[in-house]
């Protein structure tokens, strides 16, 4: 079975934003000679990891709405500055917009089944790429879109 991660992206902007910091961390492994691939260093080792790994994605909360989302491809081990254990979630490219969705904060991240997961954005939502998340999400809970 495969499962999600639901994550706040906390500080970022937009979906852009997010993506401007990704490839700069990007650029930044590249000049220390490692894989530029993009990292999210977290507190805990998702304890159903192997089902994380089997196709789930983390899926980005950005200033309370749901709005992309990335592959999780790998998770490690590592230790912060204090010597404290900590978990690399590896993502994959690309970034992918989903569906808008308000979601309520919370600490750390959550699982998400698969059904439960916003569906991504289609090409040919035009509209819903020139509208802000959260004016979306709030026409599609009145079930106006």
């Amino acid at each position: 079975m495969v499962v999600n991660l639901l994550k706040l992206s906390v500080g970022v902007e937009s979906v852009e934003h997010l993506q401007q910091i990704q490839d700069g961390r990007r650029a930044a492994a590249r000049e220390r000679s490692e894989p530029p691939v993009a990292r999210h260093l977290t507190r805990s080792t998702p304890r159903r990891a192997e089902e994380v790994l089997a196709g789930g994605s983390i899926y980005w909360v950005i200033r309370g709405v749901i709005q992309a989302r990335q592959r999780v491809i790998g998770l490690e081990s590592a230790t912060s500055p204090e010597g404290l254990p900590r978990c690399v979630i590896v993502l994959g490219e690309p970034l992918v917009r989903t569906v808008p969705r308000h979601c309520r904060p919370f600490q750390g991240w959550r699982y998400l089944r698969p059904e439960d997961a916003p569906p991504d954005l289609g090409s040919g939502e035009v509209i819903a790429e020139t509208m802000p998340p959260e004016m979306l999400a709030e026409l599609k809970e009145l079930g106006l879109i």
